[in-house]
């Protein structure tokens, strides 16, 4: 099983580092990142396999959000069949 984590917002020192750790804290394996530096916004999707996880995917998505809010980001994760059906036409 795999998810889609989104990060966006103003440009910072230890993005990646903070929500990477935040997988590894949880067995959740970083498979991809793209990231972008447009002037000072910064726009990251990462795809994640949460097969090993060891805490329930929602609470995993809201420890993601409160990083969020803490650097003051937009952080998301999305479960990849969600991420799919949202975007199937």
């Amino acid at each position: 099983m795999r998810a889609v984590i989104t990060v966006v917002g103003k440009d910072t020192v230890g993005i990646l580092s903070r929500v990477s750790a935040e997988c590894a804290a949880h067995k959740i394996n970083v498979e991809e990142v793209t990231q972008s530096i447009l002037r000072d916004m910064f726009a990251m999707i990462m795809m994640v396999d949460i097969e090993q996880s060891d805490i329930p995917f929602t609470e995993f998505a809201d420890n993601l959000e409160s990083i969020g809010k803490d650097m003051h980001l937009s952080i998301h994760a999305m479960h990849e069949d969600l991420f799919n059906a949202m975007h199937t036409i």
